[in-house]
Formats: C-alpha cells, sequence, structure tokens
C-alpha cells in the first residue's frame, strides 16, 4: 500500500474507534452465544430425561425442554443474523468515516482492493482472528473466485483480461446479485465490490461539491 492507502486505512480504523464498534459489537456477540449455549444446554437435559416411563408429567416435561430447545436454536441464528447484518453496517460506517476525514475515498477502496486481492491469494487456513482484519479472507477468495468464474462474461472486448470499466461493470453486478446478498449473511464483512461501490457514491458527491459533515453517512 502506498502513503495515502494506509491513511484511508487508518482511518477506517479510527471510525471503528470513534463508533466504539469494539464494545458495541462484543456486547451484543454475547447474545446469539448465550442462546446457543441455553439451546444445548436444554437439549443435552432433554435427552438424559429418561422417557421410557409413561408417566405424563415426565413426557410433558421432556417435550417443553425440546420446545424450549428449538426455540432457542431459532433465537440463536435470528440473533446471529442480527449481529452480522449490524457488524457489516459498522464496516460500511467505518469506510465512510475514512473517507470523511481523509478526504480521498478512492484512496481506502483502492486499499480495499488490494488487500482482498492479496488475502485471496494466501494459502493459510481463514483465522479465528478474521473478523478484527479490515477484510475478510474467505470472503476475498469467495470475491475473486466468482469474478473470475464469470470472467468471460465481464471481459466485454474479449482481449483475456478485464479492464477498469470491466471491473467496475463486474462489481456492480455482483453487488446486485441474490447469491451474493444471501452468501454474506453470515458474514462479518461486506463484500468488497459492495464497499468501493459505497466510496464512490461518496467520492462523487465530494466532487459535486454537496458533501458536507452532516452527509458523512447518508450513502451508507
Amino acid at each position: 500500500l502506498n502513503q495515502n492507502e494506509v491513511r484511508g486505512v487508518i482511518g477506517h480504523e479510527l471510525g471503528h474507534i470513534k463508533h466504539k464498534d469494539f464494545v458495541v459489537m462484543t456486547v451484543l456477540s454475547a447474545l446469539p452465544l448465550i442462546a446457543y449455549l441455553i439451546a444445548r444446554l436444554t437439549f443435552r437435559v432433554a435427552l438424559a430425561t429418561d422417557g421410557g416411563k409413561k408417566k405424563g408429567g415426565e413426557v410433558a416435561f421432556r417435550a417443553l425442554l425440546f420446545v424450549a430447545a428449538a426455540i432457542s436454536y431459532v433465537v440463536y441464528i435470528i440473533t446471529l443474523l442480527c449481529v452480522m447484518r449490524l457488524s457489516r453496517l459498522r464496516e460500511h460506517y467505518a469506510d465512510a468515516y475514512s473517507a470523511y476525514v481523509t478526504g480521498e475515498p478512492s484512496q481506502l477502496g483502492s486499499a480495499l482492493t488490494k488487500i482482498t486481492y492479496g488475502l485471496s491469494l494466501s494459502p493459510r487456513p481463514p483465522h479465528g482472528a478474521r473478523t478484527l482484519y479490515i477484510g475478510d479472507p474467505a470472503l476475498a477468495k469467495q470475491e475473486c473466485r466468482g469474478i473470475m468464474q464469470r470472467k468471460e462474461e465481464y471481459d466485454l472486448d474479449k482481449d483475456g483480461v478485464l479492464d477498469e470499466r470491466e471491473l467496475e461493470l463486474a462489481m456492480e453486478r455482483e453487488a446486485k446479485s441474490r447469491w451474493t446478498t444471501v452468501n454474506t449473511w453470515f458474514a462479518t464483512h461486506p463484500a468488497t465490490y459492495q464497499r468501493i461501490l459505497l466510496l464512490r457514491e461518496i467520492e462523487k458527491e465530494m466532487e459535486s461539491g454537496r458533501y458536507s459533515s452532516d452527509h458523512i453517512y447518508i450513502h451508507v
């Protein structure tokens, strides 16, 4: 990364600090964990309960435990999806803040492109701490793989290389893809091309002269 791109990345991380994302996400991440633990506990207790006896009270109690476990699992999935959605949203907020403090959204976009491409080439398996990265290595691999699988579709001039215009078209189409939307439901980070498109919208507003401190997060 060049110096301006590093400034963009630092601005992004400062955005997380300003928004207290580490505190907020740590607290909220406990909700699905608690629901999961309750589900596991009630399910195990239900299995351990002697179902051989036909006493009505015991059968009803065991059934109640299974129902409680099922409800807890549903709560776990719902809260997990909500936490993941909030995590992706806060990444967008941090990107927008970086664009504001640096005044150069394109530099963060360029940094994200390089980082995503670099992460996609990494032979190492995704690390458990990847949620703390500026980009998710696992998601980066999927993004690059998805675009390359449809390279012929996006390569309009058929020269075997995706130029800037063709890559932008690919990003726009991938961002609108239903598969991309579903694929990111359990992701902590938005797809890189979604983040780049957001930064380009901010840059256009800056160039138009309408951008102000009141509009930092208007595109999120």
